[in-house]
């Protein structure tokens, strides 16, 4: 239905592109300004060129309301930044700006997102302007088998008064390949476009095809999916609170949960073959099911792991040194955290209840809510400690579904999309909110499809943690983050 000045809609639901509100630039900043102003944030701004202009679309997210609203506006050249006002919407201007060559006046840093040579827009890193200071400069190439990533300091002394973070190194042009490619080759496109997230976003895409075609999913499909997207969940974080350890080179917690995170995958493996989840969904349900006797092997191996995480993590509770550098380090407070519009475990880690499972609930989610976990201290503390929280409430929630898993097939087939619409499929990934946006042409084909990443609205939140922090703390204040190169760069 219409809202004041955007059309409202739900998780996925489905809209035809005429009823989308079409307003001036104008009258669509002042919409996204007031939107933020009372709560709302931006879940994604993107640009789809049409003849000789750019259509801007806003996807607004009201966590309160669960409500989605959309608008878009026609520009050509430029337009009145709307950043000044609204930082959660600083990148998505530059990356307009970069693929589109329209200029967002005003903006305060415009440079390139993913370019890294010289040309229109390029600028340089930003400097203190006090010969006191002096720049440290890290990467992109790293020690270890890591992503590419810069990271250009500016420091008085060991202090970090700014960060600013290059990426773009990983950039593969993923969704404009997903507008020419067959529905095999997407798949593999979503599978691989965080890697460490494949199940999180190849729902994200089964959810919006599935939407746009009418497709209604299989009750045992649902849950089955559930099981897969909280074992990816259970990896990654018991992952993180192993590498948080290995940080301060406290290493019974860290050796603890390098094997755990296995332990984690390997029950992915046993649904698939695939540790990472890939083939495991499809648009219309699921390629694997499971028999009784799986189901009791995935319950043991849930139950022995989860046991084993107990005592590793308990370690760091429990020892003053750990709590020392976890306390206070990498502070963000939850005014910073809405100003920004971070999303996931940083988000909640600041007190913001903020998680799309239980916001926007979709899919076995809409019946089996998992309650939000949150922090209040925004600290290196809060964000591994919303992490194990999390993990608890994946495992009651697995532990659910295997004990009450209904009967049935696990598969629909799709058809056709809708022509000429739009939809927005939202995912509570390990990160964060995962967005999906699909626009379809005259055809019924993807025309435009708009992916953002949760590591896309929080890198600029491990810039602002940093500030005031000492440089030494980086690997620590970055890991508990632990965002994604390639799932920003797409």
């Amino acid at each position: 239905m219409p809202g004041a000045n955007g059309l409202f809609i739900q998780n996925n639901g489905v809209v035809k592109l005429k009823d989308i509100p079409r307003l001036g630039m104008p009258e669509f900043k002042s919409v996204v300004l007031r939107d933020v102003a009372g709560g709302a944030r931006v879940a994604a701004l993107f640009g789809h060129p049409v003849g000789g202009a750019v259509d801007i679309y806003a996807v607004m997210a009201d966590d309160k309301s669960g409500r989605l609203s959309l608008m878009v506006t026609s520009v050509k050249d430029g337009y009145e930044s709307i950043t000044p006002d609204c930082p959660q919407a600083q990148l998505f201007e530059r990356e307009i700006f970069e693929e589109y060559g329209v200029i967002p006046r005003g903006h305060p840093w415009l440079k390139p997102v993913r370019k890294h040579t010289s040309g229109a827009g390029a600028r340089e890193f930003w400097r203190v302007p006090d010969e006191r200071c002096h720049e440290v400069a890290v990467g992109p190439v790293h020690a270890g088998i890591i992503e590419p990533g810069h990271f250009r300091f500016q420091c008085l002394g060991e202090d970090v008064l700014h960060l600013e973070i290059g990426l773009g190194y990983q950039h593969r042009g993923v969704e404009r390949a997903l507008c020419v490619s067959p529905p095999g080759k997407i798949i593999s496109y979503m599978e691989t476009a965080a890697g460490d997230t494949s199940i999180g976003h190849l729902m994200a895409y089964c959810r919006a095809a599935e939407s746009l075609s009418g497709c209604h999913i299989p009750a045992r499909a649902q849950c089955l999916r559930g099981i897969a997207l909280e074992l990816e969940r259970l990896a990654n974080h018991s992952g993180d609170l192993g590498a948080l350890s290995g940080d301060i080179a406290y290493l019974p917690t860290a050796s603890y949960c390098g094997r755990l995170r296995g332990d984690f995958l390997n029950m992915t493996a046993m649904l698939c073959g695939s540790r990472f989840g890939r083939s495991l969904l499809c648009p219309g349900g699921m390629n694997f099911d499971m028999d009784s006797g799986l189901v009791f092997q995935l319950r043991e191996k849930l139950e022995a792991a989860f046991a084993d995480l107990n005592n590793a993590v308990a370690l760091l509770w429990n020892t003053p040194s750990v709590l020392d550098r976890f306390e206070g380090t990498g502070r963000l407070s939850s005014e910073q955290c809405l100003s920004l519009g971070l999303v996931g475990p940083a988000s909640r880690a600041c007190g913001v209840e903020r998680d799309v499972r239980f916001d926007f609930p979709y899919g076995i989610y809409r019946f089996e809510q998992i309650p939000v976990a949150t922090y209040p201290s925004g600290d290196v503390f809060a964000r591994a400690y919303v992490r194990w929280l999390e993990c608890i409430r994946s495992v009651d929630f697995v532990r659910s579904q295997l004990e009450s898993m209904p009967e049935g097939i696990i598969m629909h087939k799709p058809g056709a999309l809708a022509a000429e619409s739009m939809t927005v499929s939202l995912v509570e990934g390990w990160r964060g909110e995962i967005c999906h946006a699909a626009i379809t042409g005259s055809d019924g084909g993807i025309a435009r499809y708009k992916i953002t990443d949760p590591s896309f609205h929080n890198w600029l939140g491990l810039s602002v943690a940093m500030r005031g922090e000492q440089i030494s703390d980086f690997p620590l204040c970055n890991k508990s983050f632990n965002l994604s190169y390639c799932g920003h760069d797409l």
